[in-house]
């Protein structure tokens, strides 16, 4: 063959792929049971779109939480008032109220002054595993409020923590939701945290000071240990022994409902072992320190957050009360995007999910909600990387579903930089995520820890001012322009001391 026309040959094989990828079908041409797929231009030309610059985001949220130095108090009042109608990061509060964290802010203030402990309860899917985003929190909360320790612990933990070791000696586990191998009970007083561990003769349970190296100081401060536990035999005992410290032992009489004993030690120790002796549920062990917050790490692996109207209500209630538990963070929806082909199957489940929302916030009417969205999720369409089909009309169904149930509600999957962004938090030096595309590494859920943190604590900052300046004023201000404020407001703002972001 001559060579013009060896050229001709492959110019028109090329000129057949240029045809077949400008009008080849996105979704494929199906031959019975093939299919036959060809990169499509729509498919290329979606592949040029701009990607995510996720350094951008995380300094473009890191600066959303920071007001530029002002020696003016109206200036003070303008980024609040921005941050709480404009900020893509902000908690998104019930009907607007700006005084809806109030009471909990007022509780965490006086635990030390009370010497008591405010207990925050994180329940969440695998996002939250091994205590990641939870121990970021948590450290900031006792920074500002006080307390110390890991905080609540179950029994037998399965999947190991970053911020404190344990084991167990002849305990069994019964687990609300896990693999085959966990064991159901005969009844359901799974406790708060979603299982429990069951004593019968002798048995024991071991903590150790954390060694890992993404443990906050805070939780290597363990001073004050509990143990709530109900169902117990008469003359149940419990002893503790921690370092060099041998402790009174408990007896108690028998319950069948819900008792918390608790040994307060003379200094930090580094570990310690509870014994028990005779028949109980433990439905927790408490880690803490000093006076202040506590914040409980409570990971369900493969939980929709469907699973609370299973637990017993009345011990539920019981063990809230007597923990003092001031607030409960859900973090739910990511495992079930992958069963959601359409609005109808989001509408079943937000229809779903708000009777064991509703069920809890029944259970606990004294403790103050927020509910965490899902992050972005990474799936390859047709070789190209992208966020689950569906998965931001989910986001704002949760988001509704909180708002209508007076809950409030931060967008993960926005901080992160909404679509597309899980597969560049994957690509990001150091990786943000893992090569599944769904989870955070280590790196990357402590960012994500400590954003919720900043826009947690920006509201605590708000809090702070009003607490200086007239109810009136403040409420004039956040709800009106500045421009249209009375005279009279304009002048009195003033005369009060200026307020000062303290930058996080």
């Amino acid at each position: 063959m001559k060579s013009y026309r060896t050229l001709l040959f492959i110019l028109a094989v090329f000129a057949l792929f240029g045809i077949g990828w400008f009008f080849f079908p996105e979704d494929g041409i199906k031959i019975g049971n093939l299919s036959l797929r060809f990169p499509s231009y729509a498919q290329a030309k979606a592949g040029e779109q701009e990607e995510v610059d996720v350094d951008a985001v995380l300094e473009n949220v890191s600066k959303s939480f920071e007001m530029t130095h002002s020696e003016s108090l109206i200036d003070s009042l303008c980024f609040f008032r921005d941050y709480l109608t404009e900020n893509p990061n902000r908690i998104y509060l019930p009907g607007d109220d700006y005084e809806y964290f109030d009471s909990v802010f007022a509780a965490f203030e006086g635990a030390r002054s009370k010497g008591e402990i405010c207990r925050v309860i994180h329940y969440g899917d695998s996002q939250i595993e091994m205590d990641r985003i939870s121990s970021v929190f948590r450290q900031k909360l006792q920074e500002l409020f006080g307390g110390s320790g890991p905080s609540m612990i179950p029994a037998i933990q399965p999947v190991p923590t970053i911020s404190v070791s344990q084991r167990a000696s002849n305990v069994s586990r019964y687990a609300i939701i896990g693999d085959s191998t966990s064991h159901r009970p005969s009844h359901n007083r799974y406790g708060v945290m979603t299982q429990f561990g069951q004593i019968n003769g002798e048995g024991s349970i071991s903590f150790t000071q954390s060694s890992h190296k993404h443990a906050f100081e805070k939780v290597k401060q363990i001073s004050r240990v509990s143990v709530l536990l109900g169902n117990n035999s008469e003359g149940f005992i419990a002893s503790l022994k921690c370092d060099t410290i041998v402790c009174e032992a408990k007896v108690l009489n028998a319950n069948d409902s819900v008792s918390m004993v608790t040994w307060i030690l003379p200094a930090n120790v580094k570990k310690g072992t509870i014994s028990f002796k005779g028949r109980a549920e433990i439905y927790g062990v408490m880690l803490d320190g000093k006076p202040g917050v506590a914040l409980d790490n409570v990971s369900l692996r493969g939980c929709s957050g469907n699973i609370f109207t299973r637990i017993n209500q009345e011990l539920l209630k019981q063990s809230y009360d007597m923990l003092n538990t001031k607030m409960i963070i859900l973090q739910f929806g990511g495992n079930r995007m992958p069963g959601i082909k359409t609005s109808n199957n989001i509408a079943a489940y937000m229809r779903e999910l708000e009777k064991h929302v509703r069920y809890i916030k029944e259970t606990a009417p004294q403790a103050t909600f927020l509910f965490i969205g899902p992050a972005d999720m990474g799936k390859s369409y047709n070789g190209v990387m992208g966020t689950w089909k569906g998965l931001p009309e989910l986001n704002d169904s949760l988001r509704a579903m909180a708002l209508r149930n007076d809950i409030a509600y931060w967008d993960m999957f926005h901080v992160m930089g909404g679509e597309g962004s899980m597969a560049q938090w994957v690509k990001h030096s150091p990786a943000l995520a893992g090569p599944d595309y769904v989870h955070f590494t280590f790196t990357g859920a402590q960012e994500i820890g400590a954003d919720l943190a900043k826009s947690f604590t920006t509201y605590y900052d708000f809090y702070k001012l009003r607490q200086r300046v007239p109810h009136k004023i403040v409420s004039e201000y956040v709800k009106r322009e500045a421009d249209n404020l009375p005279p009279t407001l304009r002048y009195q703002i003033p005369t009060y001391q200026p307020f000062k972001k303290v930058k996080q």
